[in-house]
């Protein structure tokens, strides 16, 4: 894991969530730290990481991951047993 994936790593579990996050840095850290990716139908996409599964849908039009999907991905970190 390199510095930006760190700060992405960080912009995640910071209070107040960040709306602002867009969803490739998310999708990088997720691949940095070992994420198996499987490709859904549309925008649906699986990330599989120490035997935890969380499904998400990529935005559209916009590429800012809006703070519910910011959420998810700090709940599937902590879950996965990845923190700061």
């Amino acid at each position: 894991m390199n510095n930006k994936h760190h700060k992405t790593l960080v912009a995640i579990f910071s209070d107040p969530v960040n709306g602002n996050l867009e969803w490739r840095k998310i999708e990088a850290l997720f691949m940095a730290l070992g994420c198996e990716i499987i490709e859904g139908s549309g925008s649906r996409v699986t990330f599989l990481l120490n035997g935890v599964r969380a499904d998400f849908h990529r935005p559209h039009p916009n590429k800012e991951a809006l703070r519910y999907r910011v959420l998810d991905a700090r709940a599937f970190l902590n879950i996965a047993g990845i923190t700061p």
